[in-house]
């Protein structure tokens, strides 16, 4: 055999490992839990907590949506010593305003917000939600119910995505599916502790509960603090859910290519969650088993391991699709950033934990 036989053999063995691993993961859509949905008020009583930090221009339409929503017998919003009217504008609105107080020392700033709000809620249970959220109203009640009859502790939701221009539209897509390919579908069976997946954009906790368990101090200096919270309860015996609830909830996070570069790409890596030896061969998933095929193929340079690997990729766009508000020429092209969306995690290991979010940098 020659050098140049082996290399290429060599190629084809790393390539397809890459491929089983990723379709493995992928594959788990097949048997997901049913996503949330609308459903009755239940019986216990709901505080939605907001944690906002210069939110002025965004909380208006999360506000009206889920002030006096079924279930819902409070609403605070955490006044994260904003510069801007944030505070203002929620107390006009009818929610209850938390000034919050100066960060501690090891605290990151939304895990001390969330804090905050959840101990000065009097209700059973908290939902949290991100000030660019925007909820269906029914989407509380719903969230409480499906905790209530699955038993779960936390339960965190992944929503449908609203990207406003085209180059948003282009990245957002390829950054969501690298982590389909790393840790499978929203709803996928449960996984070990420290390979689950959570999304703090909105969560819902039985309030008691979940501060005798620790609250937000669990994860007190954790940059990617939802994963790290879900974990951490998981691991501690506690029941924790992440499921799709699309139907409810949308969420407007970035406004531009650039936007969802920078703000997904500070924290895409999972900083902080994940060793460095996993994020590692993650990304070298990612690259072999979801950037590499379509431009080796485009290239003249493909083989049949490239084709299966590519036809799903691009099935993946079916699965995701539901996922976002909109879905044109820039969400079907999305394959085409998947390289961009390999150097953001790329990036984002070598800067480790160090970020800097609204004024504040973590370590």
């Amino acid at each position: 055999m020659s050098i140049r036989q082996g290399v290429r053999l060599a190629s084809i063995a790393v390539r397809a490992t890459a491929g089983v691993v990723a379709i493995s993961r992928i594959a788990r859509a097949a048997t997901v839990d049913a996503p949330v949905r609308p459903t009755l008020t239940p019986m216990q009583t709901i505080s939605v907590v907001v944690p906002a930090r210069d939110e002025a221009e965004r909380i208006g339409p999360l506000l009206d949506a889920i002030l006096g929503a079924p279930g819902v017998a409070e609403v605070i919003v955490v006044d994260d010593q904003s510069s801007d009217a944030t505070a203002e504008i929620a107390r006009l609105a009818g929610a209850t305003v938390i000034s919050g107080a100066p960060l501690p020392d090891g605290w990151a700033g939304k895990a001390w917000a969330l804090q905050q709000g959840i101990t000065a809620a009097t209700s059973d249970w908290v939902v949290t939600l991100d000030a660019d959220a925007r909820p269906d109203p029914r989407l509380p009640t719903a969230l409480v119910a499906r905790a209530v009859a699955d038993r779960l502790e936390l339960l965190t939701v992944g929503g449908r995505f609203e990207c406003p221009t085209h180059g948003s539209r282009w990245l957002h897509p390829a950054m969501l599916t690298t982590l389909v390919y790393r840790f499978g579908p929203p709803g996928a069976p449960p996984a070990k502790p420290d390979r689950m997946m959570a999304n703090g954009q909105c969560m819902a906790v039985p309030r008691t509960v979940f501060l005798e368990a620790g609250g937000m101090e669990l994860v007190r200096n954790e940059v990617v603090e939802d994963l790290a919270l879900a974990r951490r309860l998981a691991t501690d015996g506690h029941r924790v859910g992440f499921l799709d609830a699309s139907e409810l909830l949308t969420v407007r996070m970035f406004e531009s290519l650039g936007d969802a570069w920078s703000g997904w790409g500070r924290s895409l890596a999972l900083p902080g969650v994940e060793p460095r030896r996993r994020q590692l061969v993650d990304l070298a998933v990612v690259v072999l088993a979801q950037v590499l095929p379509i431009p080796r193929l485009l290239l003249g340079r493909g083989d049949v391991v490239d084709i299966v690997l590519a036809a799903t990729r691009i099935g993946t766009l079916a699965g995701t699709r539901r996922a976002y508000a909109r879905t044109d020429a820039a969400y079907w092209m999305s394959p085409l950033a998947d390289p961009v969306a390999a150097l953001a995690i790329a990036r984002g290991i070598t800067r480790g934990g160090r970020q800097t979010w609204r004024g504040r940098a973590y370590c």
